[in-house]
């Protein structure tokens, strides 16, 4: 019923500048919160960004330590979601995760990767120094 690819991934140098892309496709209406999550080696999935939070599809909230360094945003004509990120470190490597389908009720914090429904398979980011 829904499903979501990402690309962009690669390997890039310290410093270097990547934009990772989510691709939605079947039931689109339901997909208005959109968030990135990454998972490092050894470490549990982290909250990266999210976008229609509010009841302003284009809002969008972020991971403190990434503030300033990633935007978030939505094309609804193509139905996909990026993720531009810049001056990337070897602490930004992991595997980054498009995630859809807010499910956690109004009290439901939006950095909570079990409050999103569907999930893409990932794409992997390795930066090196």
């Amino acid at each position: 019923q829904v499903q979501l690819v990402e690309s962009g991934g690669g390997l890039v140098q310290a410093g270097a500048s990547l934009t990772l892309s989510c691709a939605i496709s079947g039931r689109t209406e339901i997909m208005n919160t959109m968030a990135w999550f990454r998972q490092a080696p050894g470490k549990e999935r982290e909250f990266v960004a999210v976008i229609g939070w509010t009841w302003n599809p284009s809002s969008t909230y972020y991971a403190d330590s990434l503030k300033g360094r990633f935007t978030i945003s939505r094309d609804n004509t193509k139905n996909t979601v990026s993720l531009q990120m810049n001056s990337l470190t070897p602490e930004d490597t992991a595997v980054y995760y498009c995630a859809g389908h807010f499910v956690g009720g109004s009290a439901g914090s939006y950095s909570l990767a079990a409050n999103y429904n569907f999930w893409g398979q990932g794409t992997q980011v390795t930066v090196s120094s």
